[in-house]
C-alpha cells in the first residue's frame, strides 16, 4: 500500500527517561533497535515533557495544550471532549488514527480523535486518583510507595507484561490488517507501551542482560536537608520519609529498570519488523517518544513528578531518512510540539490553522534543518504539590517557580547534574527577576491554584456519588464483532480467504468477486 501522504508510527514508553538511553550517551542499556532508529533519524537531545505525570503529560502530547488551558491537572482529570488533539487534525486530513495501549483518558470519552482504539487503558478511568491539596499532610492511599523499590527484582509475569504483550500483539495484527486494507488512506498509529514504569519488575531473560556491578547507582545523592521543599513533600507522598532504602534494593530497581527497558526496546522492534513485513516501512515515519522520565534514585527521589532532567527530560526521535537526513538538535523542544508537527507532516506543512489557539510550536524547521525554536515550558499541578509549580527551559537555563516555595536556576550547559541552585546568589538577581516577570506575564498563579482547588473538589465529590449504589464504568472496552471475523457465511469462503491472504496470489479460478 503507497500513499503520497506519510503513515505516521508513534512508540511511547512510559516513565522512559533520556538518560537511560544509549542514544543519550548511557552505556548500560541494551537497546539495538532504538539505537538503530536513532542512527538513522533526527535525534532530540533537549526534549521535555510538560508535565512530569503520565495523565497530563499525554493530553499535552494529544492537545499541544498547557495544564492551564485545558484543565490537564493531575491522573484523575478530564480533558474535555471539544479539546482538538492531533487525532481530530489528522482526520480531517483524510488520516485513519489508532491507538493500542495506554493514554490514560480519564471520564466518558475515551477515544479523542482516535477512530478505532484497540485495547482498554491499563489505568482506571475514573476520578478516584484526584489529589488533594486542601488536606496536603495526607499521603494519598492510592499512590505507589516504595515497595516498587523495596521489591524489585525478577517475576514470571505481571500485570503490565499482560497489558505492554496485548497492546503489541493488537498493534501488529492492525499493521497486517492495514496492508490488506483496500481503504486508501494512510494510518496515524499509537502503539503506547506501560513499561518501563515501576514496580520495577522484569523476567530474568531481560534480567539476565545486566550483571549487579555493571548497574550505574545515582551521580547526586542529597540528604533529606539538603533537598527543596518540594522534593521533601514528594517523599512523603511516595513514603520514602519513612520507608528508606538501601544501595542494594536500589541496584536492584536500576537493574529491573534497564530489563524493562530492553523488553520496550525488543517491542518496538517487533512492531517495526512487522511494518517492514507489512511493505509499510518505506511510507511511515517512525516517532520514538516518552511521557516523562523517573528519577530512578537521582537526588534520593523515585518516579516522577518534578522538573529535574531525570523526571522531565525524555527521548524524542523522528526517523524518516527519506525525508530528513540523520542529526541531533540541541535546541529544547517538547511534547506539546507533536500536533503541530503531525500536523505539517500530513499537510506537507499546508494546513490551514486550527480553530483554537495551542502551546507547542511545529518541529518541522529543526528536522529540515532550518531552525526552530529553542523552549519548553512547563507545568505541574499534581501529587506533592501545594500550588502551582511552573518551568521554563530555554538556552542553557532552567527556571522554576512556585509561589509556595523558593526559586530554582540551574545553568544545565556548566551544571548538567543540577547541583547548584543559582537562584540565590548575588550575580543571578537580574536574571531572576527577568524570569519572574516572565512568570507573571505568563500565568495568573493564584487564580489557577483556585481553579485547580475547585476542580479537586468537584471530583472527590463526583467520586463518592459515583460509588452509591450501581457504578457506570468509563474504561474503554474494545468491541468486535464476531460475526465479521475469520471464517463466517457474511462472505463467500475464496474471496474471504483471497482478501485475507497476504501477500497476494495469483487469482483462485474460483473467486467471486463480485
Amino acid at each position: 500500500m503507497s500513499t503520497r501522504k506519510p503513515h505516521i508510527l508513534i512508540l511511547m514508553a512510559d516513565q522512559l527517561t533520556a538518560s537511560a538511553l544509549a542514544a543519550y550517551g548511557n552505556t548500560v542499556s541494551k537497546t539495538p533497535h532504538i539505537d538503530a532508529l536513532a542512527r538513522g533519524g533526527v535525534v532530540f537531545e533537549s526534549a521535555y515533557c510538560n508535565s512530569p505525570l503520565c495523565a497530563p503529560s499525554r493530553y499535552i502530547f494529544m492537545s499541544g495544550q498547557l495544564p492551564s488551558r485545558i484543565g490537564a491537572f493531575d491522573n484523575a482529570s478530564e480533558m474535555p471532549s471539544e479539546v482538538l488533539t492531533f487525532g481530530h487534525h489528522l482526520r480531517h486530513a483524510q488520516y485513519r488514527t489508532i491507538l493500542s495501549g495506554k493514554m490514560h483518558f480519564c471520564g466518558a470519552d475515551q477515544l479523542h480523535g482516535f477512530e478505532e482504539r484497540l485495547t482498554t487503558d491499563i489505568y482506571p478511568a475514573d476520578f478516584g486518583w484526584t489529589p488533594d491539596w486542601d488536606h496536603p499532610d495526607e499521603r494519598p492511599s492510592w499512590y505507589h510507595n516504595m515497595g516498587s523499590v523495596i521489591d524489585a527484582g525478577t517475576c514470571i509475569r505481571s500485570n503490565q507484561l499482560d497489558f505492554d504483550d496485548e497492546v503489541v500483539f493488537a498493534a501488529q495484527q492492525k499493521l497486517y490488517d492495514l496492508a490488506r486494507d483496500p481503504d486508501p488512506r494512510p494510518f496515524c498509529m499509537v502503539v503506547s507501551l506501560t513499561h518501563p514504569h515501576d514496580p520495577y519488575a522484569i523476567p530474568e531473560p531481560y534480567w539476565n542482560l545486566f550483571r549487579d556491578e555493571d548497574i550505574d547507582l545515582p551521580k547526586v545523592t542529597l540528604s533529606p536537608e539538603q533537598q527543596d521543599p518540594h522534593s521533601l513533600r514528594l517523599r512523603h507522598v511516595m513514603a520514602l520519609d519513612r520507608t528508606p532504602v538501601t544501595e542494594q534494593q536500589v541496584r536492584n530497581a536500576r537493574r529491573a529498570y534497564y530489563g524493562s527497558i530492553a523488553y520496550v526496546d525488543e517491542q518496538f522492534g517487533r512492531i517495526r519488523h512487522t511494518l517492514e513485513q507489512a511493505g509499510l516501512a518505506e511510507d511511515t515515519i517512525i516517532v520514538v517518544l516518552a511521557d516523562h522520565g523517573d528519577m530512578l534514585g537521582e537526588r534520593g527521589l523515585w518516579y516522577k513528578m518534578s522538573f529535574f532532567e531525570n523526571a522531565c527530560r525524555i527521548p524524542l526521535i523522528v526517523h524518516a531518512p527519506r525525508r530528513f537526513r540523520p542529526h541531533r538538535v540541541q535546541a529544547s523542544v517538547s511534547l506539546a510540539d507533536l500536533l503541530p508537527t503531525f500536523v505539517d507532516l500530513a499537510t506537507d506543512g499546508q494546513a490551514p490553522p486550527g480553530p483554537e489557539p495551542i502551546d507547542g510550536r511545529s518541529l518541522l524547521p529543526h528536522l529540515l534543518e532550518q531552525g526552530g525554536h529553542d523552549e519548553a515550558i512547563g507545568e505541574y499541578c499534581g501529587e506533592g504539590a501545594i500550588a502551582p509549580i511552573v518551568m521554563i527551559r530555554r538556552g542553557a537555563h532552567k527556571f522554576v517557580h512556585c509561589p509556595a516555595d523558593p526559586d530554582q536556576l540551574y545553568d544545565l550547559g556548566r551544571d548538567p547534574l543540577e547541583r547548584h541552585n543559582l537562584a540565590g546568589d548575588p550575580g543571578s538577581v537580574a536574571q531572576v527577576a527577568t524570569f519572574r516577570a516572565e512568570v507573571a506575564a505568563r500565568w495568573d498563579l493564584d487564580a489557577l491554584h483556585q481553579r485547580i482547588l475547585a476542580s479537586q473538589r468537584r471530583r472527590r465529590f463526583h467520586f463518592e456519588a459515583q460509588r452509591v449504589g450501581r457504578p457506570h464504568a468509563w474504561d474503554h472496552q474494545p468491541m468486535q464483532d464476531a460475526s465479521q471475523r475469520y471464517m463466517r457465511n457474511h462472505i463467500d469462503l475464496d474471496t474471504l480467504e483471497s482478501r485475507a491472504r497476504f501477500p497476494a496470489v495469483k487469482s483462485n479460478p474460483f473467486l467471486n468477486l463480485e
